[in-house]
């Protein structure tokens, strides 16, 4: 019986049948930030080219600059993705009514678990040195952030929520060193986010030792 010409055999389950290409990667524009914020996490910005960019993203050069403009553009739009979600939480409700402690805890609170979602982008943000303008306006911006915190702290310790003797000024770079501190070490899945973010409040708040005589850490 003579074969029908112009026909193949199917391929084996999993493998593509020849003379086809592999489908690319679709990419939009939030997609290729998340890309570029973790390869300049990996490499460092300024050693990042858009060779690199593109050879993370499985697409070409040309396909690229189709979404944006270029490698400082995609850092101004990953930076803004940190910004965007710490700047959210000082306009929450829980963060602008109350005594200043219930507003300062849940400011740190909500920051944790900013920091866990927007984690490449939020490492970013905390490693930049300021050589270009867009980092040296995200670093404004993140100073902005930090001076918030710190009037807050002032007010806490005003209304003699805090322990008496302290600086509010180191009051409010140690907190926030806690929780940046959390980009060196923190990975998804190490640590449920409830648990980390219940962790982060103990420490800052409450600090390491025991209350009462058992663990001799009566307060001042």
């Amino acid at each position: 019986m003579r074969g029908v010409t112009g026909t193949r055999p199917p391929a084996p389950e999993g493998e593509r049948p020849a003379g086809t290409r592999r489908a690319r990667p679709a990419y939009d524009h939030s997609s290729l930030v998340e890309v570029a914020a973790r390869v300049f996490n990996e490499r460092g910005y300024d050693a990042t080219s858009m060779e690199d960019l593109s050879a993370a993203a499985g697409i070409t050069k040309s396909s690229f600059y189709h979404h944006v403009r270029g490698k400082e553009a995609l850092l101004r739009a990953a930076l803004e993705r940190a910004l965007d979600g710490l700047f959210g939480i000082l306009d929450e409700p829980a963060a602008t009514a109350g005594t200043p402690l219930t507003r300062l805890r849940h400011i740190v609170r909500r920051q944790v678990e900013v920091l866990v979602g927007e984690l490449p982008h939020v490492t970013l943000l905390l490693r930049l040195r300021g050589n270009t303008e867009t980092e040296r306006w995200a670093l404004g911006r993140r100073r902005e952030f930090d001076a918030a915190i710190a009037s807050l702290v002032r007010e806490a310790s005003a209304a003699g929520e805090l322990r008496a003797g302290l600086d509010p000024a180191v009051d409010a770079r140690l907190l926030s060193g806690l929780v940046n501190s959390l980009v060196e070490w923190y990975r998804p899945g190490r640590v449920p986010v409830d648990e980390l973010v219940a962790e982060v409040d103990r420490m800052a708040f409450e600090g390491l030792l025991a209350q009462g005589p058992a663990g001799d850490g009566r307060r001042a």
